[in-house]
């Protein structure tokens, strides 16, 4: 993982001055919404009207306006002799007076005419938000060399709410010139007939549920979608002592196309691991169960082992040992195809401490000595999301009990070995099982963290929402909506929340509409399933409430996307040691409005970084991206991001603008989806993005601006070198001291039950616990009265 590069703030000779959107933007009348789109008038500074320097970095530049142009007497020519980092580019000028105003939520179609002697140059849009004045907004198209006049074409993304205009030009981030001449820029004609209805006025407006008829024959807790379309479904033991005792460990893998389930034989029990697709679509799977707990003695174990997974043979081979054990490890891909893990609990049961790097290049785990250590403790299933300079973002989203230590998220520098606290994030001891997803698109770097609870305090799971903008030079979590509210089952039946009742164990899916889906959820550590579906608008930031998974969906349970756009719903572990076996699977509501949009070709399946990549399709599409598939454990998947790819549009043919930066967008196989204007989208191809021209620059992601540079949180450099941090045994919020492994009595019983043992003892017949057996001499919840070894008899409620 490369160090990542400080920028300075960008360079704007005009923008800082007089006219910066000092009066309401005007709409323009003229079908070219530049102003002086050939460089024909001239300006201040030795550049065009209504064109200014701009860039950043250790360079050295040449802004020059020549005849050599595509037409008129002039065009602009913009060198770079020297490069150490940065870029120049000639932008609009950021002012009322130039900036073409836009709307937000529509697309706007971009041309120029160009000349290069550089491959380091791309199209680069700078948006004015209303709050937060200009600021860098994306890349569109990188630009093919080209020797002669040449055109580029672009459509842009859906403006963001708030933006009022947009400046946008040529950068040159390498060594070498890029002329252009004759920019256009016109507003894309919204869609003439409005979607079509194809299904049931409920079904159009909020989707529909279906059960599958075959159950999942494994108590499967991880899900892996595979680039050939089919899932792989780890189950190991499945929290399931007698399974562990007897060495039988599972996994199946789940074909969409046919509904069948094939069984795979897997060498170890991989409970609670942590897992990730590879570069080439092979699946890692790092650590699992060494040990269940013992009452008394030591809680879970975590084992050194790894595995790959191969969709093809759909067999597991053993990779080299991990340097520490790491049950409910964390799993990032970065954008050198490497992987990087934290925390979980060691050999031992204690928490790990050491960082690990799966080598890409070498195909295995690196020594302990090279690979960059803070020695800090992260829990379990730490989020960590890849930012695209390449650090790592710690959401706050975790598993078991009470977060990290200070704000409760953090930037990690891999490249300097810091951690910077980030504020912002509410009730941050009550993000256990909380989702966090990256928003669509990648390229905004919003982060959305939603729900979550306690299980060793145990409180009433919550509603709450945080958002942050990893573009700010110093991103804070702001409070986005709550979660709605829907039905809660607390031992006789769904009810509707009330007060300020929300979820955890809640999942979040990124849908090819630009949407995300939550759903699932309980109230309570293990208990009180919650039902309750929602679709959440990154660019209203609202959530709709729509139809509702009708099975339990709490502890163990996962959602995904398939590739024919639907989303799959398995697991609920219960705390009485149940499994629910049934499937969901959602069609959202794009699925009934209207024909579906089709890719009838790809032109190349093979992508690098900074491609221009042709597809065809039947019917005009809106835009395209690709989203990563999903590998998700205990509403957990770090990896999962949907990357906007900017078009260029000729009729049927479409051509697709792959960003530049394997930060933005890791190594691997993708889902590209087509989507139509009404937001109804194709089924995926499968694409696989690489680049090893990319990844052996020394520079890989040489376009990223200034964004999240200089956060002004607490900065925590490498600590003491230590071996672990001391875990309680009961860091599951389960007492073993009652009954087998597979059952969670809570260590800590919701608020609302009385601490007496016939309290107690009602809450756990209420939520079908059964006879429960003592474990040992020990009864620290006061269970078994009579100390007849049965906790709950009818004796230990009656005797004082």
């Amino acid at each position: 993982m490369k160090p990542r590069r400080r920028t300075t703030a960008l360079l704007s000779v005009a923008a800082l001055t007089s006219g910066l959107l000092l009066t309401a933007p005007q709409p323009a009348s003229a079908a070219n919404l530049i102003k002086n789109p050939g460089f024909e008038t001239a300006g201040a500074d030795g550049m065009p009207y209504c064109w200014e320097k701009s860039g950043w970095g250790d360079n050295d530049f040449t802004f020059t306006t020549t005849a050599d142009a595509h037409t008129g007497s002039k065009a602009m020519k913009v060198e770079l002799t020297r490069r150490v980092e940065g870029d120049r580019k000639a932008l609009i000028t950021e002012s009322a007076a130039c900036a073409p105003v836009v709307t937000p939520g529509k697309q706007y179609d971009l041309g120029l005419w160009y000349k290069t002697t550089t491959p380091d140059a791309a199209i680069t849009l700078f948006r004015h938000d209303s709050t937060a004045g200009w600021q860098y907004w994306t890349d569109l198209k990188t630009l093919d060399l080209a020797g002669n006049w040449t055109e580029a074409t672009v459509r842009t993304p859906e403006v963001p709410a708030g933006t009022d205009r947009i400046s946008w030009g040529v950068s040159v981030y390498g060594t070498g010139s890029a002329t252009t001449d004759d920019y256009t820029m016109d507003q894309v004609p919204d869609p003439v007939l409005p979607p079509e209805c194809t299904g049931t006025a409920e079904q159009c407006a909020n989707g529909t549920w279906d059960v599958l008829p075959t159950q999942n024959p494994v108590r499967s807790m991880h899900s892996v979608v595979l680039h050939n379309g089919k899932v792989l479904l780890i189950a190991g033991s499945g929290n399931d002592e007698s399974m562990f005792e007897a060495g039988t460990f599972t996994s199946a893998v789940y074909d969409p196309a046919n509904g069948s389930y094939k069984i795979i034989p897997t060498p170890k029990d991989m409970f609670c691991a942590g897992h990730v697709q590879l570069q080439d679509g092979r699946v890692l799977v790092m650590s699992g169960n060494k040990a269940y707990p013992v009452p008394g003695g030591h809680g879970y174990e975590g084992y050194k082992d790894s595995y790959v997974f191969d969709p093809e043979t759909e067999t597991y081979s053993k990779t080299n040992d991990m340097n520490d054990g790491h049950w409910y490890p964390s799993a990032t891909i970065l954008g050198n195809g490497d992987v990087i893990s934290f925390g979980g609990l060691r050999e031992d049961s204690t928490g790990s401490v050491t960082a690990e790097l799966f080598s890409e290049a070498e195909q295995q785990w690196q020594p302990l000595w090279k690979v960059n250590q803070t020695w800090s403790y992260w829990g379990l299933y730490p989020s960590m999301i890849l930012m695209q300079d390449g650090r790592l973002f710690y959401s706050g989203s975790h598993v078991f009990g009470n977060n990290i230590p200070g704000t409760g998220s953090a930037i990690y520098d891999y490249g300097a070995n810091t951690t910077t606290q980030v504020p912002g994030l509410r009730n941050k001891d009550e993000r256990d099982q909380s989702a966090s997803v990256l928003l669509p698109p990648a390229q905004d770097q919003k982060v959305l963290t939603l729900g979550g609870g306690n299980i060793d305090s145990n409180p009433e799971a919550n509603r709450l929402t945080d958002i942050i903008d990893l573009k700010q030079p110093n991103p804070s979590y702001v409070a986005g909506p709550p979660i709605p509210q829907g039905t809660v089952d607390l031992g006789n039946g769904p009810v509707p929340q009330t007060g300020n009742q929300g979820k955890m164990y809640v999942s979040a899916v990124l849908m090819p509409d630009g949407k995300v889906l939550e759903t699932g959820g309980a109230l309570h550590n293990r208990a009180n399933p919650v039902y309750e579906t929602s679709i959440f608008d990154p660019a209203s930031e609202t959530f709709d409430p729509v139809a509702v998974d009708p099975e339990a969906r709490g502890y163990h349970s996962s959602a995904f996307l398939l590739p024919d756009g639907r989303v799959m719903t398995t697991g609920d572990n219960p705390g009485n040691g149940s499994w629910n076996h049934d499937v969901s699977v959602y069609s959202p509501p794009y699925l009934f409005k209207g024909p579906r949009p089709q890719i009838t070709s790809v032109i190349d399946t093979e992508w690098n970084y900074g491609d221009t990549q042709r597809i065809t399709v039947d019917r005009p599409i809106a835009k395209a991206e690709l989203i990563r598939p999903a590998a998700v454990t205990h509403s957990s998947d770090p990896n999962q991001r949907f990357v906007d790819l900017p078009l260029s549009v000729d009729g049927d043919n479409v051509d697709l603008n792959v960003t530049s930066n394997p930060d933005l967008a890791p190594p691997g196989w993708y889902m590209l989806f087509a989507v139509d204007a009404n937001g109804v989208p194709s089924v995926a191809k499968w694409v696989h993005l690489q680049g090893p021209q990319a990844l052996k620059a020394t520079d890989a992601s040489a376009h990223v601006h200034d964004f999240a540079d200089e956060p002004t949180g607490k900065v925590a450099k490498p600590g003491k070198k230590r071996t672990s941090q001391k875990v309680s045994p009961t860091v599951s919020g389960c007492d073993r001291h009652y009954g087998s492994i597979n059952v969670c009595v809570p260590t800590g019983f919701p608020a609302e039950v009385k601490k007496t043992t016939a309290a107690r003892c009602e809450w756990l017949k209420a939520n079908d616990y059964g006879r429960l057996k003592v474990n040992g001499k020990d009864d620290p919840l006061g269970l078994d009265r009579n100390r007849d070894g049965i906790a709950c008899g009818k004796q230990d409620l009656t005797r004082h």
